[in-house]
């Protein structure tokens, strides 16, 4: 039986319009596979991995067993000066899984904490090589890098930045955004191609304006999917490789979203053949269950904070940073079973696969509807883009995600973006039910 009796009055939800929600609660009580069932005994399918989390799907026995067995045996012990064999076996895995030489792995908690430590990391990196003056940060317009002050600064969602910006750090630029609403509205599983290089301006106008030599990090989402699944310019990628190569400069792959199967690969690094000097994840690590989130670093960052405490103690700290649940044994336990479910069933191929499904139903469905202005697709995840109501940008939007849920389909809305990231075990049946629902919802909404 539904459970019912529960109350809201302590319940501050985030990132939500809470006044609606008190209205009209939407409470999720179980999950198996792609459903989730409400208070109210209805099925919803995760059209949206919750938020990008539930690769393998819900109620994973595999997962749920290690999870089980290891509280059974470690529950927890502090990361400070000890650690723990899922920690290092954890860590293993994540490394050997990474492209090049990214090998050094440093827990955190969440995508917001591994943004903070890949930033802290940056600065400690060109101390440690006697460039202490290398701390201006470049993000990105419309990027997104957590809820900390840090990721915020190199974040670029306005909404994020508008309340807070007074306290976020001052040495920090942005690189234009990477979509062309006119040439490139529909895209459908191919990289975009512009006629111009739209770094162009990173090299004639902010780095000239800080200095490259003042230059720490630039720090970008590989796809753009906070925004609304917004996909890189044809060698943008390998070009933002180039130009930090050249000068000195750190490059940080947000692969919170895109990583562990998104794409159809490991790693959004992997897919467009790109290594950057530190990757930073969360979310399907652990499909979702537990939170766990780190920074995988190059050897060469590794050695260079060594190496500067080469002649200091032993006992003293190299890089004084670190969470109290950095590493945590059973999030570790929940992450090398849910690695291991990856592989067994194949699922970054069957991402891909099924990304390819979902990008032909989406743009088949719905381009032509009313206020539908685009359509982007790529790896296991597509968005539909929608003209704002006068006045009134998101309520579009919201409107539409809205009709949706009650229609039994959960989609992201980011903005006037209608965003579909299913778990990679998603059959067409799903896809179907999901885009006929959304192609509803839009024309009800019109």
């Amino acid at each position: 039986m539904a459970y019912n009796d529960f109350r809201m009055d302590n319940h501050w939800l985030p990132f939500t319009p809470n006044r609606g929600f008190q209205k009209d609660p939407r409470v999720f009580v179980a999950a198996d596979g792609m459903f989730f069932t409400t208070h109210d005994g209805r099925q919803v399918i995760d059209g949206i991995s919750s938020l990008w989390c539930v690769g393998a799907g819900h109620n994973r026995k595999p997962i749920n067993e290690a999870i089980k067995r290891q509280l059974d045996t470690l529950d927890y012990g502090t990361a400070f000066n000890v650690t723990n064999d899922k920690a290092a076996q954890a860590a293993e895995m994540i490394a050997a899984m990474a492209p090049g030489d990214l090998n050094k792995v440093l827990f955190c908690n969440s995508g917001s904490e591994a943004a903070d430590t890949a930033m802290k990391v940056a600065l400690a990196y060109h101390r440690a090589r006697g460039e202490g003056h290398r701390n201006v940060f470049i993000g990105r317009e419309r990027g997104y890098h957590g809820v900390g002050f840090g990721g915020m600064s190199v974040g670029g969602i306005p909404a994020n930045r508008k309340v807070f910006g007074t306290a976020l750090l001052p040495r920090v630029d942005h690189l234009r955004f990477i979509h062309d609403p006119v040439n490139h509205a529909y895209i459908h599983h191919q990289e975009p191609v512009w006629q111009e290089d739209i770094l162009t301006e990173l090299e004639n106008r902010i780095l000239p304006l800080h200095d490259p030599s003042n230059v720490a990090a630039v720090i970008v989402e590989p796809v753009a999917g906070s925004a609304g699944w917004y996909l890189p310019p044809q060698g943008y990628l390998k070009r933002l490789r180039e130009i930090c190569d050249k000068h000195g400069i750190l490059l940080i792959f947000d692969e919170v979203i895109t990583g562990f199967g998104r794409m159809g690969s490991n790693f959004a690094a992997d897919f467009y053949g790109v290594v950057p000097d530190m990757l930073n994840f969360a979310k399907c690590v652990t499909n979702g269950v537990i939170p766990l989130g780190g920074v995988i670093c190059r050897q060469h960052i590794y050695d260079a904070m060594m190496g500067a405490h080469s002649q200091a103690p032993e006992h003293a700290i190299e890089f004084f940073h670190g969470y109290t649940y950095s590493g945590h044994p059973v999030a570790c336990a929940a992450a090398i079973a849910t690695l291991e479910l990856f592989q067994q069933e194949k699922l970054f191929a069957r991402a891909g696969e099924m990304g390819q499904v979902l990008g032909d139903a989406m743009h088949s469905a719905l381009k032509g509807l009313p206020n539908v202005i685009g359509i982007r697709s790529l790896g296991c995840a597509a968005a539909v883009e929608l003209a704002p109501a006068a006045g009134l940008p998101g309520k579009r939007g919201f409107d539409v995600f809205m009709d949706c849920y009650h229609k039994g389909v959960l989609v992201r809305s980011a903005g006037d973006n209608l965003v579909f990231a299913p778990p990679y075990i998603v059959e067409k049946s799903h896809i179907d039910t999901m885009v006929n629902v959304l192609a509803d919802a839009i024309k009800a909404q019109a």
